[in-house]
């Protein structure tokens, strides 16, 4: 790396080239659900995972709120952090919407994808009403009721009868924002569709489901990994919509896995070996 100064060119290193891997939350979370990955994986790569506006300890701003809108926000926090180097994203359900919407306006930003517990579909007129259902009961309720009606489906049936699990789930559900629930679940609701985008996917593709997710069918991911062209899937048994923290271990030995080989391949690319 060199840095211009107005004299003179100076030459310097830096350890902290490890891979950037971000962590972006699914609805209504915050990045504590990253915990087990934050301490985990950081010898393995430099893990930043955002709060996204509305949610955890970022600024609850009123909406409405867009794929395209969270997706520059990631774009913004990366410029702020001077990150210039491909990243790799992995999202997690919205996390995972986001992730697509992000690839499709800032390819060049993207490393490798890692998509959890998502679909590439846009909401059926069903699923659109079912969010504008979901949103006036938080205009005139509050958060309480979507999360009481969320939280028994985001586990398979033996991660929910872990209490300290359960417990953790509606503690950071709970410190979602009004605002930025009902912003979310706008951006949800009018999300394009990302089908297209998968074919056009140039970057390694990791795709993680739980083999009891309750929210998104297993076949959703299945159809991502027959579409996107450099596509691994992980199902994990015994999880649920969050595999990430119900059987945190199994999550983590993938993506180590696959930063790896992502990293290998970049030395090659670099170093010019050819397979």
């Amino acid at each position: 790396m060199t840095e211009k100064h107005d004299d003179f060119t100076m030459a310097y290193q830096d350890t902290c080239d490890q891979m950037v891997l971000l962590l972006v939350h699914g609805f209504p979370l915050d990045s504590a659900m990253w915990e087990f990955q934050l301490q985990d994986l950081a010898d393995v790569a430099r893990v930043i995972a955002p709060d996204l506006r509305g949610h955890g300890r970022s600024d609850s701003v009123p909406g409405p709120y867009s794929m395209k809108l969270f997706s520059d926000d990631i774009a913004g926090l990366l410029d702020y952090l001077n990150v210039s180097e491909p990243v790799v994203v992995c999202g997690l359900s919205m996390g995972g919407y986001i992730a697509l919407d992000f690839y499709r306006r800032y390819p060049e930003r993207v490393a490798g994808l890692i998509l959890t517990a998502t679909r590439a579909g846009a909401d059926s007129e069903e699923g659109k009403a079912g969010r504008d259902k979901s949103i006036a009961a938080v205009e005139a309720e509050g958060t309480e009721p979507v999360i009481a009606g969320m939280l028994p489906k985001l586990m398979a049936p033996d991660s929910y009868e872990d209490d300290e699990l359960v417990d953790f789930v509606k503690e950071i559900m709970e410190g979602t924002s009004v605002e930025g629930m009902i912003g979310a679940l706008q951006a949800i609701r009018d999300r394009p569709d990302s089908t297209p985008t998968l074919g056009k996917i140039a970057v390694p593709t990791l795709i993680i489901h739980g083999e009891n997710d309750q929210i998104i069918p297993i076949a959703e991911a299945e159809a991502m990994y027959r579409a996107i062209e450099e596509a691994e899937m992980v199902v994990v048994e015994n999880a649920g919509h969050l595999p990430n923290l119900e059987q945190p271990d199994i999550f983590n030995d993938a993506v180590v896995d696959f930063l790896e080989e992502l990293m290998e391949d970049d030395l090659d690319h670099h170093n010019g070996h050819h397979h």
